[in-house]
């Protein structure tokens, strides 16, 4: 994925009107362990860290507001992978770790290599979910185009940064 920036990777997403909505930048290089989210105007939502596990990976979530980390020892969010060796299939189970919640409350499912995912909620509901983008002809667009769909009432900031940890974890970003 190609970064807005000259030194970096990351991508940008677009609403349906071809707006830049989010951008995604680690400003060092691919498979690097801090990933920014950004807003159309390069203000930081989230800063997403790998931590370093033996076997399964981990990723930490921090909410930004204004100019400052909420919370600067503990994250928002953070998401495991579950049985990476065990399935072709990508599970992982994401953690709200915000003040008044604290539990598993999403898990984020897809194919190994992939890009196409659903997040579903704590009670089966699909939150979101994004495919391979398509032509109006029906040509698909490339593995790294996707058409993400969201439900009007989830925050689509996380929902863009569990996205993000999902092209983390197939090596995408």
């Amino acid at each position: 994925m190609k970064s807005l920036v000259f030194h970096g990777n990351g991508c940008t997403v677009f609403d349906s009107r071809g707006d830049v909505v989010f951008r995604m930048d680690n400003y060092q290089q691919r498979g690097s362990r801090k990933v920014y989210l950004m807003d159309s105007n390069g203000k930081v939502l989230f800063t997403i860290n790998r931590k370093k596990l033996p076997i399964f990976g981990c990723w930490e979530g921090f909410k930004w507001i204004g100019n400052s980390r909420v919370g600067m020892e503990r994250p928002w969010f953070q998401v495991r992978r579950t049985h990476p060796i065990l399935s072709k299939d990508v599970s992982c189970i994401v953690n709200l770790k915000s003040d008044e919640n604290i539990g598993s409350c999403y898990r984020i499912i897809g194919l190994e290599g992939k890009s196409a995912l659903k997040i579903i909620d704590f009670s089966g509901q699909i939150v979101a979910e994004a495919t391979q983008k398509q032509s109006s002809s029906g040509v698909p667009l490339g593995e790294d185009v996707l058409r993400l769909m969201v439900e009007s009432n989830a925050d689509k900031s996380l929902v863009m940064a569990l996205v993000t940890v999902y092209g983390l974890i197939n090596n995408k970003l």
